[in-house]
């Protein structure tokens, strides 16, 4: 871990960072650094709650997953190991939470975690109305239905400290600026930027104050990403130019501002609150900006396909172009990071969460 982190001073943090988990781990007697793990979000974290969904947004088919065990998609946006993957690793896990929605979910699957995101979801309902996924709020429904089952399998006291100790991780967000509000022109007639941000940064707020009142006290969100670098988003919005699209990333900025401050609030409103807002738009942007010191080479088009506009569908056997070999592209697909980008955003998510296990 963190080979291909460029720089010493970031290889020295995160051997320090790993030594202290490693440790922790260890004083844990090879249990898991929290009893579970509890996703929710979009395709960034999907693993196959849209499988079997009447939606476009899948990703059940080769050739995703090509570079997952035993070389089998599973509803992963990815050619491999998404960066939620290797944070379960990271915190002591062997297995990944299962998708809920899947013939996994069951007995003592459930007793470690479980995810709940849904391709196409984002904050606002609206945006999953769209492409059929599962809304944010219908997520929070399926959990506490998962609530329900696990106090039958593991008992009330049982189900209750894994409600509260374990870790809950929050992507959402990009969806609603690059699948609804870039796209639609009601919405988009009707907001400004900032105003959209408010906008969806009101109902993140709703909906971390759901999960808080059904027992979570370790959350960590995800901020937006440099949406303006998406190749897809370039394609769409770039106007010929294969550059990063200013507009779009400094609206990414603006929103990840204002999510820090409501992250703020929330904490100083629930003093018992564990809250950290995992910062991606910058790991992510330093990959695409300066791919050859992280071991990459081609940071603007993805490896399926053209690699300008393909994804879900469009990326599959038979899309002409698809790379051989995904470990040097920054993006597997015209939306989501390969394997290979997705470790080294999972090394920046360790450093930065270190205070959800303490």
């Amino acid at each position: 871990m963190g080979s291909r982190i460029g720089g010493m001073g970031g290889s020295v943090m995160l051997l320090l960072v790993a030594q202290l988990w490693v440790g922790l781990v260890a004083v844990c007697e090879g249990q898991g650094l929290v009893p579970g793990v509890m996703i929710f979000g979009d395709s960034v974290v999907d693993v196959g709650n849209n499988n079997n969904r009447l939606t476009l947004v899948k990703a059940n088919f080769p050739p995703y997953g090509r570079d997952f065990a035993n070389h089998i998609p599973t509803g992963r946006f990815c050619n491999g190991k998404l960066a939620t993957d290797f944070t379960v690793e990271n915190l002591g896990f062997t297995s990944y939470p299962p998708a809920y929605l899947s013939e996994q979910a069951t007995g003592k699957n459930l007793l470690s975690g479980a995810n709940f995101a849904s391709g196409a979801s984002g904050y606002l309902d609206s945006t999953s109305t769209l492409y059929g996924a599962i809304s944010l709020n219908q997520q929070l429904r399926n959990y506490k239905d998962y609530q329900s089952k696990v106090e039958k399998v593991a008992g009330r006291a049982n189900a209750t400290a894994l409600f509260t100790g374990s870790i809950y991780v929050v992507s959402a967000g990009a969806s609603d600026f690059v699948q609804n509000y870039y796209i639609n022109p009601v919405v988009n007639r009707a907001y400004t930027p900032d105003r959209f941000a408010d906008l969806v940064v009101q109902n993140f707020n709703t909906f971390i104050e759901g999960l808080y009142n059904l027992g979570a006290r370790r959350i960590g969100v995800t901020s937006l990403p440099p949406l303006g670098c998406l190749p897809v988003a370039i394609t769409l919005f770039g106007g010929g130019s294969s550059d990063c699209i200013t507009r779009l990333n400094n609206d990414a900025i603006v929103f990840n501002k204002k999510l820090n401050t409501a992250g703020q609030t929330l904490r100083k409103s629930h003093p018992r609150l564990k809250l950290v807002v995992f910062d991606i738009y910058n790991p992510l942007l330093d990959l695409i900006r300066h791919p050859e010191n992280n071991g990459f080479f081609e940071a603007r088009k993805a490896c399926c396909g053209t690699g300008t506009i393909e994804t879900s569908l469009l990326c599959n056997t038979g899309s002409p172009g698809t790379c051989a070999n995904a470990t040097g592209y920054v993006f597997w697909d015209s939306v989501h990071p390969t394997e290979a980008a997705n470790q080294l955003l999972s090394d920046a998510l360790l450093t930065q969460g270190i205070d959800l296990i303490s």
